[in-house]
């Protein structure tokens, strides 16, 4: 890692107290080798005080041109599929375990990912979202269960430290099968069922 240990890093985003302070330190961030090829960090966006985060694997080349999370052709499924579920997009927070594009839109690396992990851990607690909606396999396996798997957890609600996760498809595997779509508008509609009682 570049200027400085992983420790110091962690040190420094734990003693952040606000998102933008945090989004301030990630955009410096030299900590895997994503950052040399990098355009943009793609830190997040949405209600900070959101109860609800929608976290996703990694920018893709769009994202990393805009520094905008889902703004692709995964990001337009993603705004279908919240409408279908009747999710206002401007009410949620929408971030991604890692904030830099792996090259060819690979998923990130094990060390990719632990490099934007604390990055991401600290996100939750600043926010303090009550559900988390894992998208894709990436995520559901850093937030929920390292060896778990997508097609399997799908659908199913995880408790961990009083929030709610719920794992589904990536919006880029809908673009992929579109039979997934419907699975997910329903994975979505029971989001909107548990935040709004």
């Amino acid at each position: 890692m570049k200027g400085g240990t992983v420790t110091d890093l962690q040190y420094k985003i734990e003693k952040v107290s606000s998102l933008a302070e945090l989004e301030a330190l990630c955009i410096q961030c030299q900590a895997c080798p994503l950052a040399e090829n990098r355009k943009q960090v793609v830190f997040g966006e949405g209600n900070p005080a959101a109860r609800v985060i929608f976290v996703g694997e990694a920018p893709g080349a769009r994202e990393d041109e805009t520094g905008r999370p889902f703004v692709g052709a995964a990001g337009q499924v993603l705004n279908y599929l919240l409408e279908e579920a009747g999710i206002d997009r401007s009410q949620v927070y929408i971030t991604s375990v890692n904030k830099c594009r792996p090259p060819r839109n690979r998923l990130p690396r094990q060390g990719e990912a632990a490099a934007c992990y604390p990055y991401l851990k600290k996100q939750l607690e600043l926010i303090k979202p009550q559900i988390i909606v894992c998208l894709g396999a990436l995520a559901t396996r850093w937030l929920i269960d390292r060896k778990a798997k997508i097609s399997e957890v799908r659908g199913s609600w995880f408790y961990k430290n009083g929030q709610a996760f719920l794992p589904t498809f990536h919006p880029a595997a809908v673009l992929r099968d579109r039979r997934k779509a419907k699975l997910v508008v329903q994975d979505f509609q029971e989001v909107v069922r548990r935040w709004k009682s």
